[in-house]
């Protein structure tokens, strides 16, 4: 085999299989990257949306205007950690009615999946 021969052959490889395989990853790391930025997009903007529902939530003894008599017997007011409804489901997991038709329930956030 010639220079020339040898020459032609590694080019050839080179064409074949090292062009390519370096285009695709360059192309692999091109969309992690994209990925990574959306990803975090996607958390400062999960963050800012649960911020606002905070800034805007209203506790139900709040907006019902509940007396200190009443409060102190609630278990929604024991419990402020957790949202009224979840305190009031019942044993088999189901929301009283009355939560669903209740305003604090309504303009609750959705909750959102990490």
């Amino acid at each position: 085999m010639t220079l020339d021969g040898l020459a032609a052959v590694l080019l050839g490889i080179l064409v074949r299989f090292v062009l390519p395989i370096a285009a695709t990853l360059l192309v692999i790391w091109f969309f992690r990257k994209l990925d990574a930025r959306w990803q975090i997009e996607a958390q400062q903007q999960l963050r800012a949306r649960m911020a606002l529902a905070a800034a805007n939530h209203t506790a139900c003894w709040e907006q019902r205007q509940c007396s200190a008599e009443k409060r102190a017997l609630c278990p929604a007011y024991q419990n402020s950690h957790m949202p009224c409804w979840q305190v009031f489901r019942a044993t088999d997991g189901r929301l009283r009615e009355a939560c669903m038709e209740c305003d604090v329930f309504l303009s609750a956030p959705v909750p959102a999946i990490l």
